[in-house]
């Protein structure tokens, strides 16, 4: 099973804001959308661009690539509108000892 990576503490991630972490190769963006946390591969589905130089949009709960402005739910990576096609892997969150918590389990 692949090991938890620890993200930063809980209180260093407010509601509205975000944060990367890397798991090896791969930059997991995590969410604190309204209370709850997400986490996104940090890249556009239609070009591979980092989703976290975009706006996280914490009234609507989404991201948008500056690249060409697609759009995609944090909740459950789902590409909102062209020229994205592909949802984004998401990836699971805990919080642990006052920590927040991710992981790449593609490969589980």
């Amino acid at each position: 099973m692949t090991p938890w990576i620890r993200v930063c503490a809980a209180s260093e991630l407010l509601p509205g804001e975000m944060k990367v972490a890397w798991d090896g190769d791969t930059p997991i963006l995590v969410f604190n959308y309204d209370g709850t946390l997400y986490a996104l591969e940090d890249h556009c589905t239609h070009e591979d661009y980092e989703l976290s130089s975009g706006k996280f949009d914490a009234r609507g709960g989404t991201i948008e690539c500056i690249y060409h402005g697609s759009r995609f739910d944090v909740r459950d990576g789902r590409a909102l509108n062209p020229p994205a096609y592909a949802p984004v892997p998401v990836f699971p969150v805990k919080v642990e000892d006052g920590a927040i918590f991710t992981r790449d389990d593609r490969g589980d």
